[in-house]
């Protein structure tokens, strides 16, 4: 113990004296960090040692003399001090600037970005990349039934309600919290958006959820989600299946399989509740978290006499009022991806 005291004595001393000459100023105060023009992410881990923050700090392309960083961290103690968390650090930082930070634990939050048209493994892969735990973590809050319970929902419907944005989280923050935050968010925007219009159709909060995600599934252009929503509310108006090809898929999925590109008559026989070719009416649950275009769309249909619609090959679709129109644009359609793969097969 005497002699790292010392140590640390004559260190301390050495530095007092290098400051005096201007060295020790430029040792504490002065930039060491490597060249670059925006602020770089680094993660530290639970309870981190000095080696740890200076790996993790040369991993990220920040350091630019490990020495002297090492230096300053011992002298003052700081080192032993370093928080666990997400930091960003600016450009031309010094040792100082950077031990203060991490000492203090300031952290910079993590932007988590949640797209739209995802299942439960699409959702926790993103979440699970950008706050550094892994999916399995996320895919079992998104399954766990008592935070369902706590937020209205069940676990198979939970992951519909992950209202697709761009939001701030402190890295730590834990799962459940997470999943909490976005249906809180998706909350506040349905009543803020969707309920006066939704009460006016009769839906609840699940079937505009529901209705939403099969929308999101079938349409690539925006303008067309309120047409296709439409479409759906003439079906269930008049009580015909709804027929929607991604329910299908989602069914195909959910018994093990893999998506398919292309739906074909025998997977429209396979025995599902999420079927609307077996079943009558909307499915019990979203199959995708819809984006709020498409949650508009859902609350809002476009009133018409359109019952099908069918891909015209642009991104777009051809809407029918009758079976045989429908059975005309389809048949274009057909021939059209026929004509693709042959082209492709060549």
């Amino acid at each position: 113990m005497r002699s790292r005291r010392l140590l640390g004595l004559a260190v301390a001393l050495l530095l007092l004296g290098g400051i005096a000459g201007g060295v020790g100023g430029t040792i504490i105060f002065g930039p060491n960090t490597v060249a670059y023009d925006t602020p770089r992410s680094v993660f530290l881990p639970q309870n981190p040692s000095l080696g740890t923050t200076i790996d993790s700090l040369r991993r990220a392309g920040v350091l630019a003399s490990p020495i002297t960083f090492r230096l300053v961290a011992e002298v003052t103690g700081w080192g032993q001090q370093v928080k666990s968390g997400h930091y960003r650090i600016a450009p031309r930082s010094s040792n100082y600037r950077m031990l203060n930070k991490l000492r203090r634990g300031l952290q910079d939050p993590v932007q988590l970005r949640i797209p739209a048209g995802r299942r439960v493994d699409g959702l926790t892969q993103v979440m699970g990349q950008t706050l550094k735990r892994g999916p399995e973590a996320f895919r079992a809050a998104l399954r766990d039934t008592s935070l369902a319970r706590e937020l209205g929902t069940t676990p198979s419907r939970l992951f519909g309600y992950m209202l697709p944005a761009t939001y701030e989280f402190y890295w730590q923050t834990s799962p459940d919290a997470v999943v909490r935050r976005l249906k809180h968010a998706f909350d506040r925007f349905y009543e803020r958006a969707l309920a006066a219009r939704a009460d006016s159709l009769g839906f609840t909060k699940r079937e505009v959820v529901t209705l939403a995600s099969i929308v999101e599934e079938e349409a690539l252009i925006d303008a067309e989600k309120p047409t296709i929503a439409g479409v759906y509310l003439n079906r269930l108006e008049r009580g015909w299946p709804l027929q929607a090809d991604p329910t299908v898929q989602y069914a195909l999925i959910d018994r093990g399989g893999e998506r398919v590109t292309r739906v074909l008559y025998k997977h429209l026989e396979i025995d599902h509740p999420y079927n609307t070719y077996q079943i009558q009416g909307l499915p019990p649950g979203p199959i995708a978290n819809p984006s709020p275009s498409s949650l508009r769309a859902a609350a809002s249909p476009e009133r018409h006499e359109y019952f099908y619609f069918a891909a015209d090959g642009t991104g777009g679709h051809t809407f029918s009022r009758t079976l045989r129109e429908h059975n005309r644009a389809a048949e274009k359609y057909h021939r059209l991806l026929d004509q693709r793969e042959d082209e492709n097969s060549r």
